[in-house]
């Protein structure tokens, strides 16, 4: 029998009744893929995608050409080299062929296996560029190309699928998804300027990640909840940084097994799905206490400090007036940022663990990605590329905030770009998104309702502060570009830029974290309101 669609609610054309994401069959799913023109959309995206992360890949990349150590460009490039040519057990040792002083692995194994299949691949075309100990610094135009490759093959694999189900369980279920909608948010899930600039500019692999992580979360939408276990592990298992999303994910699934009929079984079924697959990734370190050991001690890196660089965090900010690493020492400083991250993330989880949804899960996963970077202990400039993608999965519920945290997730990268001598694609990305933002398929220009929910605008002066704000960050591009600084303040203006996108992250956070709070009663006033329709 075919399944009735959900009335719209007369007089506010913009709420999305909650409907189950199992609703539906099979049939329906390729029905709407057919009906939404999804499949052409994503495929002429995903086309255009491509040709955007391969004329950046033309661009240098961190390190290029800067001997000893070069930069994230020969770690990748040294971990392929390690991992195809010593046995599993060895990757992760200090010995006399992996001096872990020079780009030792300090991921979890899943990068590792991807660095052993990436490793073979150049092996077979260019085995020169992953020979042992003789390929350090390795920067021929085909060990080049071919380290590209990967990247690309990387984002086609797991990156854009895991996007295309995102967009599938998301957009089937709202009822105000039309054509132009649905592709304005693939193109900003695939067009993503953070992640194009740093995997296929800076080079990495957080698609790998990132991928796993948004396929995680389209499982969430679809309840497919031990499937989601699988993927997170996964995406734990290939980066440490992926933990920005675990109590989003840890809060949601346990409100929802905490409303089964047996809360314990659902909770034991969860868990076995996680242990599993972590054991299964983890086999090779799990025959010796000391080989699992050594393997966690790489992945925590606390002797670099809470903060290097100047990322636009807590820690990193404040320094400017509290000198930390003086007043504290490093296992201090670890408890301390733990309980801010902690703190930071709880009333994110409390409101999931009370009231499970899957939007409030969206926001979830923003504020406790966003309490991470802002919180804890060594953070990357890199690492705001997890609370943005968690916001490029919102774009169509942030209207108004969107382009703004595109804009300073930008800004705070831009001395690290330029570093990389990306400059001229960090402007040609910045151009791009704002030609989609303001493209027909977005929703800036909403009616309001009276679903809408608290908006800094309201605020007296808001207006005028951002504007201030974004009229600081263009001079600051300018001065950047063209001034020297003073010699006794060489980091001057990338202290400028970190306290600027600082005060915006904060701001933002406030904003989201109370919009999570207000959807549990929004949802209910919904429900009394459809009682009496």
């Amino acid at each position: 029998m075919p399944k009735k669609k959900p009335a719209k609610h007369s007089g506010d054309d913009d709420i999305t009744i909650p409907v189950s994401p199992q609703t539906g069959s099979l049939t329906d799913t390729w029905w709407w893929l057919a009906h939404k023109g999804t499949t052409t959309s994503f495929l002429c995206i995903s086309l255009f995608a491509l040709l955007i992360r391969s004329t950046v890949s033309m661009y240098p990349y961190s390190g290029a050409g800067i001997p000893p150590k070069f930069g994230d460009f020969e770690a990748q490039r040294h971990w392929m080299e390690i991992t195809t040519n010593l046995p599993v057990i060895n990757w992760y040792r200090n010995g006399t062929y992996n001096d872990l002083t020079y780009w030792g692995l300090d991921y979890p194994p899943l990068t590792a296996y991807q660095s052993y299949i990436h490793g073979i691949f150049l092996q077979i075309f260019n085995p020169e560029s992953v020979a042992l100990l003789s390929s350090r610094g390795h920067e021929s135009y085909l060990g080049k190309l071919l380290m590209r490759w990967t990247v690309l093959s990387s984002d086609v694999l797991i990156f854009f699928p895991a996007a295309l189900f995102f967009v599938l369980v998301y957009h089937r279920n709202r009822i105000r998804s039309g054509k132009s909608e649905v592709a304005w948010h693939i193109a900003v899930i695939l067009l993503n300027p953070c992640l194009i600039l740093i995997d296929h500019g800076h080079f990495q692999y957080n698609c790998i990640s990132l991928g796993l992580t948004v396929g995680a979360i389209a499982a969430v939408l679809c309840e497919s909840e031990v499937l989601t276990c699988v993927l997170f592990s996964l995406a734990l298992s290939h980066k440490q940084m992926s933990a920005y999303f675990a109590p989003a994910f840890f809060s949601h699934l346990l409100g929802k097994c905490l409303r089964r009929r047996s809360p314990i079984l659902a909770v034991i079924k969860l868990g076995t799905a996680v242990i599993v697959t972590f054991v299964i990734v983890w086999w090779p370190y799990l025959h010796s206490l000391d080989d699992f050991l050594m393997v966690l001690s790489r992945l925590a890196p606390f002797e670099r400090g809470i903060y290097e660089d100047y990322v636009a965090n807590f820690w990193c900010t404040t320094s400017i007036l509290i000198k930390w690493k003086k007043l504290f020492t490093t296992p201090s400083l670890k408890s301390i940022s733990l309980a801010a991250t902690v703190l930071a993330s709880l009333p994110s989880m409390v409101q999931q663990i009370l009231s499970p949804s899957n939007e409030g899960f969206l926001y979830g996963l923003l504020n406790s990605s966003m309490a991470f970077y802002l919180f804890s202990f060594q953070v990357h400039e890199k690492s705001i590329l997890m609370p943005f993608l968690s916001a490029t999965l919102l774009a169509v519920k942030l209207p108004e905030h969107f382009s703004h945290l595109t804009y300073y997730a930008l800004f705070s990268m831009f001395p690290l770009l330029c570093r990389d001598k990306l400059l001229i694609p960090y402007l040609t990305l910045s151009f791009l998104f704002t030609i989609i933002y303001h493209s027909p398929g977005n929703h800036h220009s909403v009616q309001k309702t009276k679903a809408s929910f608290f908006s800094f605008k309201s605020f007296p002066g808001y207006v005028f502060l951002l504007r201030t704000h974004f009229f600081i960050s263009v001079v600051l591009h300018v001065l950047y570009l063209t001034t020297q600084p003073p010699q006794k303040y060489p980091f001057l203006f990338e202290a400028l830029i970190m306290i600027l996108c600082f005060s915006y992250f904060i701001m933002f956070a406030i904003y989201t974290n109370y919009t999570q709070w207000t959807l549990s009663s929004h949802f209910r006033s919904f429900d009394k309101e459809k009682k009496h329709i």
